[in-house]
């Protein structure tokens, strides 16, 4: 793809335009670090771009001080670029299971608040953190978030983070990245570290 160009046009009856500024469904997956770190980045373009940004976080837990949020809520305040909400939904159920009958709701009561939001065109970037969690562990239903992402109305764009994105999500996709790990500082006993995992 040289200088931006698609290898191919389709033969889809839409403008140049028209074709440039569809939604996208974007799903950041695998092994490797990165994930989040790729959908944040992608908040930040978002942001300078002036557009609603809402961040749907499934597993990180309410507690966790996440760096990207504080920095994105400062920028979402600065009046600057776009606003930015942040929803935590989960206790940190993907690294210490505890009561997972409550995780498993919140999850669900997530979901529905992310259909409501699309629905209302309330943000113009999603980013669903760890949502592939919920969908693989069967919690969320995977037909039904394709069906509401291919229904969606305007031009929301709809990005989900996480391990083990179910193989109907990938195809559902417009953007796919499989994150592969082939070094990482824990396989040599080293824990995270302040600035980098958080």
């Amino acid at each position: 793809m040289p200088q931006g160009q698609p290898s191919s046009v389709p033969d889809d009856g839409l403008t140049t335009r028209q074709r440039r500024n569809r939604p996208l469904t974007i799903v950041h997956t695998g092994i490797g670090k990165g994930k989040s770190t790729a959908a944040f980045g992608l908040a930040l373009r978002a942001w300078n771009q002036g557009w609603p940004i809402g961040v749907f976080q499934f597993v990180k837990s309410a507690k966790w001080k996440v760096g990207e949020e504080r920095a994105l809520r400062v920028l979402g305040d600065s009046g600057e670029g776009g606003t930015v909400a942040w929803h935590k939904m989960g206790e940190g159920w993907s690294w210490v299971q505890r009561d997972i009958a409550d995780s498993e709701e919140a999850a669900k009561e997530g979901w529905e608040q992310v259909k409501r939001d699309l629905a209302a065109e309330t943000y113009q970037l999603y980013v669903l953190d760890e949502f592939a969690y919920p969908i693989h562990w069967g919690w969320v239903d995977i037909d039904e978030v394709i069906q509401v992402l291919n229904d969606r109305p305007g031009t929301q764009h709809v990005i989900i983070t996480g391990r083990n994105a179910p193989e109907k999500l990938v195809e559902a996709a417009d953007l796919v990245t499989d994150m592969t790990k082939v070094k990482h500082p824990m396989d040599a006993g080293q824990k995270g570290q302040r600035g980098i995992e958080w």
